[in-house]
């Protein structure tokens, strides 16, 4: 038996710091699974609690170099998210007023260094510089001649001031983390950050302290501490543009979150009184009026009204709920006011549960992310030894002040490396992807679970309640004679008024829609297995098969041809005798969704092929296939054979889902590439698949395709902007287009490519918020 523990974790930058915090906790023995999120500060681990506990776990992670704790006891999946936001909040405003300072101190130190620039040699560390000396320096002497009159060591000393201001204030974790790491033997994007400017800083402050030292062996005491805090205030500005955009990943979760109001109106003594919400009880008995939201899930027991749903299920018009039917909370009510009595609260409501899924779901790890994690290993250290050469080619190589251009390379090697991108390109897609799921009703567990359901290639569907509305109704009847339509339904639903049967049930409710209304029989005898005889109104009705009726002396022969075939459409028929004559037939079957036949269309334009699985007769089975467009039906199957059947299609290559209620399919959705739950408000397993289906409605698979398909295009996408951005730009900093086309990039210029990349990535992500199904489109909505 195994435990699951999330553990937050803290002081992660980048993907290189995910890695090493994920191999430290896979190779602890007792430790099954470990997935570690960049994006949610996390890590979510499956252990043996008889080889290893969750203190253990967390020293781990301390070892590795990071600060971790263990998870609050008894915290809400609510609490958990509004703390995290809080940290998220925190963190923001933190990277904007150090990149606010970073800049502003950056542009200050450009406008100083402008008079240290004019003797020669100067400016070759930064080509930036030595373009803003070339187009500002003549105008910021004309405006400014007393800047210039200041000695050269003073400026330099006011540089040294200002720069150390800057990385020991707003840049100290670059270089807190780097020692971190550094004591712990391993390195990350601080590692590089750190290198780049305290090489660039080590040099500008020898020649500030020693500039003798330089000018006996020839070269110019130059100084680049505005390079060093433009460097700092882009990458600061990169992380505070990444954390507000990181926020936005998680607005579905606080959407779904803020649905529940904070109070409930509760019969208490006879009278109604507002309590807080954590004070409602399953049992107790609540009031809502049109407009506002059901603070619990529970069943009604007055009142009849139409709720809106769309929040939780992504249906849009609202249902209509009368005593009995359950209603869920944080959907709201829309037209009569009703009590209902609370059956569950806190977190154990279908709202509770699906924040709970989501959360889980986010934290989770994609297989497509084992590509980044290999390279994320590497990476940092490669970078180091590239960085290493290339100062090592342009110092042998440089034509004029080798030692000052090979260092300026270096720097804009390390600085423009950028292991972030590669972290956030699968966790933010994932977060997003499960938040819009949410929004139209689908719930996915992961991103494992996004990525097995874009493959697929073929779905079997289960026919009650997935395909079919999962209850009989009466579909139509025919009548004898000169016998009125109204009269001969009335008498039919008077008799079965007495019955529980599901046939009975379908017939009275029909008189109900029709407006009809019933009478109790005065007699009334069920004949198990054929049918029931009572007394109606003073009349002898007997409702049956034909062998119960020519029990009575009445033949069904008259109506036999067109019995025949309602029963080819997969109609039950019951035949209705009164007064000992034939008065006609009720037809009556579990009818197909409304959607259904569109919803296979649609599959089968994704290049999904559909097949029924059902335990019904073949003949029941091939008439609603029929209806909705099923070619492949496979009847009579109980749970054993479904799950034969989706093995065989297994084996034979295909990517199979299964698509049922979660309780009689679970094997087979176990068995399954994919399980997908399809059922209704509370009632519906939603623990029970890999993807939850919150609205019965086939369109919601072929939703759920199209979504998994688009977000592992993102990730995708994702990785190969950050893959592409390394391979072309870590060159492009050594320096390779300079033979060529004497191109040198700047590291203040490196440092703001760095700091676009990681958001870059998050905001290819932030548009899978606004994508909307097929459906969706066709219809402008």
């Amino acid at each position: 038996m195994s435990d699951t523990v999330t553990l937050p974790v803290k002081g992660m930058t980048c993907a290189a710091c995910q890695a090493r915090v994920q191999r430290s906790l896979e190779k602890t023995p007792g430790v099954a699974t470990a997935a570690v999120n960049l994006m949610l500060h996390s890590a979510t681990v499956e252990f043996d609690p008889a080889a290893v506990d969750p203190a253990r776990l967390v020293a781990v992670i301390r070892d590795a170099g990071y600060e971790a704790d263990l998870p609050v006891v008894d915290e809400t999946v609510a609490e958990a998210q509004t703390a995290l936001e809080r940290e998220q909040d925190a963190e923001y405003r933190e990277f904007r007023l150090k990149a606010a300072v970073g800049v502003a101190a950056g542009a200050v130190a450009m406008v100083v260094s402008m008079p240290l620039m004019a003797g020669p040699g100067h400016g070759a560390m930064d080509p930036v510089m030595r373009w803003a000396d070339r187009f500002l320096g003549a105008p910021l002497a004309a405006a400014a001649p007393w800047l210039y009159r200041i000695d050269p060591a003073t400026l330099r000393w006011g540089l040294l001031v200002l720069t150390v201001g800057v990385m020991g204030w707003a840049g100290r974790h670059f270089y807190t983390r780097a020692w971190t790491a550094l004591r712990h033997r391993t390195a990350n994007m601080n590692t590089l950050v750190a290198l780049g400017t305290g090489a660039a800083f080590l040099l500008s402050l020898a020649a500030t302290v020693a500039p003798g030292a330089f000018e006996r062996r020839g070269l110019a005491a130059d100084v680049y501490y505005e390079a060093v805090i433009l460097i700092i205030g882009l990458l600061l500005l990169g992380h505070a543009l990444e954390a507000r955009a990181k926020r936005q990943t998680g607005i579905a979760i606080r959407r779904l979150i803020d649905l529940t109001p904070k109070e409930a109106r509760v019969e208490r003594a006879g009278g109604e009184v507002m309590v807080p919400l954590e004070r409602v009880a399953v049992g107790d008995r609540l009031i809502v009026r049109p407009g506002e939201r059901i603070p619990v899930d529970g069943a009604i027991v007055a009142g009849a009204t139409a709720i809106d749903e769309s929040m939780v299920t992504g249906e849009s018009i609202p249902v209509e709920r009368t005593v009995g039917d359950r209603v869920i909370g944080g959907t709201i009510n829309r037209t009569g006011a009703i009590t209902f009595a609370a059956t569950a609260v806190g977190t154990g409501t279908v709202l509770a549960r699906i924040v709970k899924l989501m959360r889980e779901a986010q934290a989770t790890r994609a297989p497509i992310q084992r590509l980044a994690d290999s390279i994320s290993a590497v990476f940092v250290p490669v970078v180091v030894g590239i960085a290493i050469l290339t100062f090592a080619v342009w110092y042998v190589a440089a034509d004029t002040a080798p030692f000052v251009r090979a260092l300026t390379a270096a720097v804009s090697v390390l600085v423009i490396a950028c292991p972030c991108a590669m972290g956030l390109a699968v966790p933010t897609a994932v977060m997003v992807a499960t938040g819009k799921g949410a929004e139209l009703g689908i719930l996915f567990k992961g991103g494992e679970a996004l990525e097995r359901v874009a493959g697929l290639d073929q779905v079997l569907l289960d026919k009650t309640g997935t395909i079919t509305v999962g209850r009989p109704e009466l579909i139509g009847f025919e009548t004898v004679g000169d016998l009125e339509p109204d009269r001969f339904l009335t008498l039919a639903a008077s008799l079965e008024r007495a019955s529980e049967h599901p046939l009975a049930l379908a017939v009275v409710a029909a008189a109900g829609d029709r407006g009809l209304a019933t009478m109790a029989p005065e007699s009334f005898q069920a004949i198990p297995g054929r049918g029931a005889v009572g007394l109606v109104d003073g009349h002898t009705v007997v409702a049956g098969t034909p062998a119960l009726l020519d029990q009575y002396g009445v033949r069904v022969d008259a109506l036999a041809e067109t019995a025949a075939a309602r029963a080819a459409d997969g109609a039950t028929i019951v035949h209705v005798a009164i007064d000992g004559a034939l008065a006609g037939f009720l037809a009556i079957a579990d009818p197909p969704r409304p959607t259904s036949a569109a919803a296979v269309t649609r599959l089968g334009r994704l290049g999904i092929g559909t097949a029924m699985v059902t335990g019904d007769g073949a003949r029941t089975a091939a008439a609603v296939a029929r209806q909705v467009g099923v070619a492949d039906v496979v009847a009579e199957a109980m749970p054993d054979r479904k799950i034969a059947e989706v093995r065989s299609r297994k084996a034979a290559g295909g990517r199979v889902g299964m698509v049922g209620d979660g309780i009689n399919d679970a094997p087979a959705l176990v068995e399954a590439d994919v399980g997908l739950v399809m059922g209704t408000g509370t009632d519906i397993a939603i623990e029970a698949g890999d993807v939850t289906l919150m609205r019965p409605d086939l369109h919601a698979v072929a939703d759920a395709v199209e979504l998994a398909r688009r977000t592992v295009r993102t990730m995708r996408e994702n990785l190969f902007w950050a893959f592409i951005y390394n391979v072309v730009g870590i060159p492009v900093a050594a320096g390779v287009l300079y033979p060529a086309f004497g191109i040198q990039l700047s590291p203040v210029l490196a440092s703001a490519a760095m700091a676009l990349s990681s958001v870059s990535v998050v905001s290819n992500s932030l548009r899978l918020r606004r994508w909307r199904p097929t459906t969706a489109v066709r219809a402008g909505a």
